[in-house]
């Protein structure tokens, strides 16, 4: 129920998304009172778990498998693990299963990934070793820059001393190169180059965008440094931290409380009205962990921004919807090639050739024949998701964006869902004991940031990333709205259990209530935004 106890805060956060909850805890830090307002009944958005299929099977909802989480400063310098917040690991990071069988293998020794690859082709082991080197001498200043505002002045400027010129440049140019080109020059054989562009895959961009090439590497460099971890006892328990450490603070959460308006006075953000006309104030700040359309659309309004900006929204793109089906299953996947019984991540369907094939019908609207599946085997990760001796599993594939979807088109396609797992681990499906199917309708339905299924805030491609993010503007969380910031995945550096956009937006909220400074900030923001959008 909505609360009636108070109703002003000096900062009201709209969604209890991950993003929303990390920016009300860095508020409170700093001695705000926080109101946090969130639409559905429970906290969390996308980050999850629930018994959905039979009785003793825990089920992540949503997000699953956490690299970067794990690796995040933004979540680390929270020290969750005060709050119960605890890791575990699978034995393998991530199996990626070939058509022919063959599969390749990251796991966190560094000499078993080599020796994965080397199977592939001589050298591939070396080459693999001296990709992950290459990592690590930028991995840290990485995540500082993607992970901080737009622009990220000092992890860019950590990166320039250690690469020099040269280097730079040549990471900039690994920055937008394609993940099918990116593969070929690090790898003679196919194993890394699937690896690779599975990894990539996790976005909508398929293997011959620009831009897909930083994303497998990412993924895959951070697989071998920190594995992909998952949060023991499910995805949980990611939210139950954040808001234990927020509620520790003295910040509030108000449950079934859907946002309708932010309301504006003099171009200033002065508070949010909830639907049956509820008001509360911000003294200070409203920060909205919601995706960019609903914000400047639905609840601040066309007439309230500039024109060109609501322009620039009608070119904004959703990635792709999604279809997640978790299974209680009687006994572990019966894998045909065992090298993957070990992995909490399973990449199979397709090699590089068919992950093309999968992408280009996507983008033609169509519903692959053949799905890729990304599939969880929980169990693995963590026996706490299940009986011993059994599984909790789930996999999820793409779909073309659309807000509507028939039953009988979301069944056909859980059936060859079913079919690549059958015919990867035969007698798969006489182990189901349960099934929960989420199409893009019930995703939206259970948080309702994930538009007609989609689940990073908006598409990854280069077009919509950086200060293109959510449109072309200043890559940052304020808005022309004063003291109103954009907290969501729709914000840079998007999509991910990271934290990067509820703390870019609490940065940016605290940078325009300084005392002294505050207002030449609101300046020069509110100077860039009119250059930006006249």
């Amino acid at each position: 129920m909505i609360s009636t106890g108070a109703e002003s805060a000096d900062a009201v956060v709209i969604g209890a998304g991950h993003n929303g909850l990390v920016a009300a805890n860095l508020l409170a830090d700093a001695g705000w009172d926080v109101l946090v307002l969130e639409a559905t009944e429970v906290p969390g958005g996308a980050v999850r778990s629930a018994v959905v299929t039979v009785p003793g099977y825990l089920s992540d909802l949503y997000s699953s498998f956490y690299p970067l989480g794990y690796a995040s400063p933004v979540l680390r310098r929270l020290d969750l693990d005060r709050y119960g917040l605890n890791w575990t690991h699978a034995p393998d990071v991530l199996a990626h299963l070939l058509p022919d069988g063959r599969a390749a293998v990251i796991n966190r020794d560094l000499d078993a990934t080599a020796a994965s690859l080397e199977t592939f082709a001589p050298g591939d082991g070396q080459r693999w070793r001296n990709a992950y080197a290459g990592w690590l001498a930028v991995a840290e200043p990485m995540l500082a820059t993607i992970t901080t505002p737009f622009p990220p002045v000092r992890g860019g400027l950590t990166l320039l001393r250690r690469l020099r010129v040269s280097g730079a440049l040549r990471l900039a140019r690994r920055l937008v190169v394609p993940v099918r080109k990116l593969g070929e020059e690090l790898f003679d054989g196919e194993g890394g180059p699937a690896l690779l562009a599975g990894c990539a895959l996790h976005t909508d961009l398929s293997p011959e965008e620009a831009g897909s090439g930083v994303y497998g590497w990412l993924l895959a460099m951070l697989g071998q440094q920190v594995g992909w971890p998952v949060p023991v006892g499910g995805a949980q328990k990611i939210t139950d931290a954040l808001v234990a450490r927020l509620k520790e603070r003295g910040g509030r959460i108000d449950y079934g409380a859907r946002v309708d308006r932010v309301l504006v006075a003099r171009g200033r953000a002065t508070g949010v009205r909830t639907v049956g006309g509820a008001t509360w104030r911000a003294r200070r700040a409203v920060l909205a962990d919601v995706p960019a359309p609903a914000l400047y659309l639905d609840l601040v309004g066309a007439a309230l921004l500039p024109p060109r900006l609501v322009e620039d929204l009608a070119h904004f793109k959703w990635d792709g919807s999604t279809l997640k089906v978790d299974w209680a299953l009687s006994a572990p996947v019966p894998w045909k090639n065992r090298a993957v019984a070990g992995a909490g991540t399973v990449h199979l369907g397709a090699d590089l050739n068919g992950l093309t094939s999968y992408s280009a019908a996507l983008a033609r609207g169509e519903l692959p024949r053949d799905p890729f599946l990304l599939v969880g085997q929980m169990s693995v990760a963590d026996p706490n998701h299940s009986p011993a001796g059994t599984e909790s599993l789930w996999s999820y594939t793409h779909l073309p964006f659309r807000r509507e979807w028939r039953a009988e088109e979301v069944a056909a396609h859980v059936e060859r869902m079913e079919e690549v797992l059958e015919d990867a681990a035969p007698g798969f499906r006489n182990l189901i004991l349960g099934r929960h199917v989420a199409g893009p309708a019930e995703l939206e339905k259970g948080d309702p940031s994930l538009v007609g299924g989609a689940i990073g805030g908006g598409t990854g491609a280069a077009y919509q990333q950086l200060f293109l993010r959510p449109i072309p503007g200043l890559g940052r969380a304020d808005t022309p709205v004063d003291r109103l910031f954009l907290a969501s995945s729709s914000a840079h550096p998007g999509g991910g259990v990271h934290g990067a956009p509820g703390a870019n937006a609490a940065r940016a909220a605290l940078a325009r209530d300084r005392a002294v400074t505050g207002d030449l900030y609101a300046g020069v923001i509110g100077a860039a935004h009119r250059v930006v959008y006249r």
